[in-house]
């Protein structure tokens, strides 16, 4: 069965990106050198992506090249989209999408881009684990890490790490319970 993970960076005060969707303060530390945990490590292990409709209208208004070449790649919308700019799937029922992923064999599932679709994961027990790394930025406004939607757990801390530039890396596994009722 495959692990469906999250690999996100976030603001000191939460936030994923700045005002208008900005992410300026972000690309300074493109250079960072995160060690073993670097992108290029991680994306290695990946083999489906599934990001929502917002993050991929993001990636695909950019010039740079598609860069999920050798990943299936889902984008979750109720919308068609017209000339993707990469290969990918479309699905608009997140349950039965969870289904389907958690049936793969051989290579993790990434939660690419913002925290909707992985609440989304998350308030029905699918997002197995998640690393978040906290930049030495504050933004003031902007986009949250995650939408406040009433959705509460208590995720087991996997390891924390100081890296380069201030940045800390912390590595979560969530674990759901059912109330009963």
């Amino acid at each position: 069965m495959a692990k469906i993970v999250g690999y996100i960076a976030a603001s000191l005060d939460g936030l994923i990106a700045g005002e208008n969707d900005d992410l300026d303060w972000l690309y300074k530390y493109d250079e960072m050198d995160l060690g073993e945990h670097d992108y290029r490590t991680f994306i290695k292990g990946i083999r489906t992506v599934v990001m929502g409709r917002g993050t991929y209208d993001f990636i695909a208004s950019h010039p740079a090249p598609w860069a999920y070449g050798e990943q299936r790649v889902i984008v979750v919308t109720s919308r068609p989209i017209e000339d993707p700019k990469g290969a990918l799937e479309v699905r608009a029922d997140v349950d039965h999408l969870i289904a389907e992923l958690r049936a793969l064999d051989g290579g993790d599932v990434w939660m690419l881009g913002g925290g909707m679709l992985q609440m989304a994961f998350m308030e029905r027990g699918a997002l197995d684990e998640i690393e978040i790394y906290i930049i030495p930025e504050l933004l003031g406004a902007g986009r949250a890490l995650f939408p406040l939607t009433g959705f509460r757990s208590s995720p087991e801390l996997i390891s924390a790490k100081a890296l380069d530039k201030g940045c800390v890396r912390l590595h979560y596994r969530l674990s759901y319970t059912t109330s009963a009722s």
